[in-house]
């Protein structure tokens, strides 16, 4: 989930509606208070943050969520259309990740998001994808705030596919890598396994693709 704070409500809609597009789901904020009621509820993997804004600006709001233990390492790109040097510094200085000006196109805004979800789950060496959150260190796993219990190799499976997102994973490999060489059942376990790991996540199961014939991914674009 992607959290967009902007009042204008043409570049709000358009980005919401891109984002939605490329199956990034996204929700958009027109004030601060509006926003800080969705956070109450769920924290998203990333929040798009204009800086002149109603009730209080941006920066006001990015030295908040940085206050907060619970969002202080939640990716912030700051969207806005003061363009000077000093602008930018002083966004990034108050813990912004990254900055966009306006008028910005879309193509690098998507580029940008996915870029920062990728370090970010690189280095915190958890992963997010769409409304699922897992985080191998905590043995958790989340979907929109909401734990989900898995058993060890569901859990396994899952992070494998994670772990090589946007490759198709054999069902040979996901044998070898998760039940070990020594493993002797069928391959049909697998799919046993995937199927029920689906209907554990729920909506978010849907991430997990088959590839007729040959195996399972989670796609980028997830």
């Amino acid at each position: 989930m992607i959290y967009l704070l902007e009042d204008d409500d043409s570049i709000r809609d358009f980005v919401i509606y891109t984002l939605n597009s490329q199956g990034m789901e996204a929700r958009g904020f027109v004030t601060p208070s509006s926003f800080w009621e969705a956070m109450a509820q769920t924290v998203p993997s990333l929040v798009l943050l204009d800086i002149m804004l109603p009730e209080e600006d941006g920066i006001s709001v990015l030295k908040k969520l940085r206050a907060s233990g619970r969002t202080q390492k939640l990716p912030v790109i700051m969207l806005t259309a003061k363009g000077t040097e000093y602008d930018k510094v002083l966004g990034l200085d108050a813990g912004a990740d990254d900055y966009v000006a306006k008028p910005f196109g879309m193509m690098e805004l998507l580029s940008r998001i996915r870029a920062l979800l990728r370090r970010t789950e690189t280095e915190s060496g958890s992963y997010r994808c769409g409304k699922l959150m897992v985080d191998p260190g905590r043995h958790t796993v989340e979907v929109e705030g909401r734990e989900i219990a898995l058993t060890q190799k569901e859990f396994e499976v899952l992070c494998l596919l994670l772990k090589n997102r946007g490759q198709v994973l054999s069902r040979e490999r996901l044998i070898e890598d998760v039940w070990g060489y020594a493993f002797t059942g069928e391959s049909r376990t697998v799919d046993v396994h995937v199927r029920t790991l689906r209907q554990k996540l729920g909506e978010a199961g849907g991430y997990i693709e088959t590839v007729r014939g040959y195996g399972y991914k989670i796609g980028l674009e997830s």
